[in-house]
């Protein structure tokens, strides 16, 4: 087993690998509450995703930790999840049935690109100063979702977002727990950010916070209602809204997960001259999660940015995957439990995973104008958007072009500048 995920190459334990595997499934579980609801919205059966939600967690999870040895879960993306049910079905009134076709056709053109190993070359030839953006932007973005989550920040008519109201009992919660975690991280204790989750949860708990789950076990919903209708419903996605959809769907997931992927393997020290090992078996597994989450009966699964946590706490090979798996296989049984992992528990993690992740900022060239302004606004325009993949666009469009005005050409790959012209469509045409 050591030698298969090769823990002596990347100086790791069982128990750091372990530790590892729970700190990224507590973080990342609440994809489990939370997906269910948003897609229930969009007329599917809540039970039949949930069921679907930890079997693909299960699947692509394993899948990239077998076939890439990457410390990292798959699960369903949450902006494509909103996109699915608030713009996909809600707001263009298609049937969450042909709509998930249209992620079941969009995850078999993933696969047809990553066997070609298209996905592959596209990741390698970013420069390396947009990756070190990308993945510090993904650390600010995932701050800022956990400042937001803790009721650090809040929305603000006049200024967009403010501080929150840190005396509010639950954003209380989250301050003591983030305080705990950096006090443990800086004092050098392996595993302070799972050892301030669970002190944080006790602590909820005792003071009637978080509510003690009334059972323990719970049955697992069938997911009859979810599976396999994409089979029935081939002939429907010929439209130009539902093709337009499955664009869509093709175009931010390959960009987020771009991004997902650079930012995790760099914060694992994986990122060897500029290129990523295993990377195409990563977006294999990847794609294939995509095609059969639509199976099972989920909207796009996607390389989970709450990797980080596990990966911050030790997590440096497959072997974390394992565990993230089988946690979330237990889950199943034992749903009741979720319950207790709050966004009071998980937010101070985020902010912590966050700022570990943006010191990738430190190795940008700041000394030359055509890399601060491109590599500046993939940083800020990730957490401004909400949205990984408009930060990258705004990078690939504004680095070519810079480059282009100074007349170094040949120092932009070709691939670059088809990617520039892409994403300019892309905002003209579809965002």
């Amino acid at each position: 087993m050591k030698n298969f995920f090769q823990f002596r190459e990347r100086n790791t334990t069982y128990k750091k690998e372990t530790l590892a595997g729970v700190t990224t499934f507590l973080s990342v579980a609440y994809i489990l509450v939370v997906n269910p609801l948003i897609l229930s919205q969009s007329g599917m059966d809540r039970g039949a995703v949930f069921t679907a939600t930890a079997l693909i967690a299960i699947i692509g999870t394993l899948l990239i930790g077998l076939l890439a040895n990457y410390p990292i879960a798959i699960a369903p993306s949450m902006g494509l999840n909103s996109f699915f049910t608030f713009s996909v079905c809600i707001g263009m009134g298609i049937a969450w049935q042909v709509a998930l076709t249209g992620v079941f056709i969009a995850g078999i053109i993933f696969m047809i690109l990553s066997l070609l190993k298209i996905r592959e070359k596209i990741i390698n030839v970013i420069p390396q100063d947009l990756k070190h953006a990308i993945a510090s932007g993904i650390g600010f973005f995932i701050a800022f979702i956990g400042l937001k989550n803790a009721g650090m920040i809040v929305s603000n008519p006049d200024t967009f977002i403010s501080i929150g109201n840190l005396t509010s009992p639950t954003t209380a919660l989250a301050v003591i727990g983030l305080v705990m975690m950096i006090i443990m991280l800086v004092r050098g204790i392996n595993g302070g950010i799972f050892y301030g989750m669970v002190i944080t949860t006790v602590i909820g708990m005792l003071v009637g916070l978080i509510d003690v789950p009334a059972s323990i076990v719970g049955k697992i919903p069938s997911i009859a209602p979810t599976f396999g209708v994409v089979f029935s419903h081939l002939h429907d996605i010929f439209t130009p809204d539902v093709i337009a959809v499955i664009f869509t769907f093709l175009f931010v997931a390959f960009f987020d997960t771009a991004g997902a992927l650079i930012a995790l393997t760099s914060q694992a020290g994986m990122v060897k001259n500029n290129s990523i090992p295993n990377v195409g078996r990563a977006l294999l597994a990847d794609s294939s999660a995509g095609v059969i989450g639509a199976i099972l009966g989920t909207s796009t699964p996607a390389t989970s940015v709450e990797s980080s946590a596990g990966i911050a706490v030790g997590g440096r090979t497959g072997f974390t995957s394992v565990i993230i798996a089988a946690c979330f296989a237990i889950a199943l049984f034992f749903s009741p439990l979720l319950a207790v992992i709050t966004t009071e528990i998980t937010a101070p993690a985020l902010i912590i995973v966050g700022a570990l992740m943006a010191m990738e900022i430190s190795k940008i060239n700041w000394s030359k104008l055509e890399i601060v302004i491109p590599s500046f606004l993939t940083v800020i325009m990730m957490p401004l958007t909400s949205s990984v993949a408009t930060g990258i666009a705004f990078g690939f469009i504004l680095y070519p072009l810079s480059l282009a005005a100074q007349r170094r050409f040949k120092e932009v790959h070709p691939i670059m500048y088809v990617l520039c012209l892409l994403f300019i469509l892309y905002f003209v045409f579809v965002a």
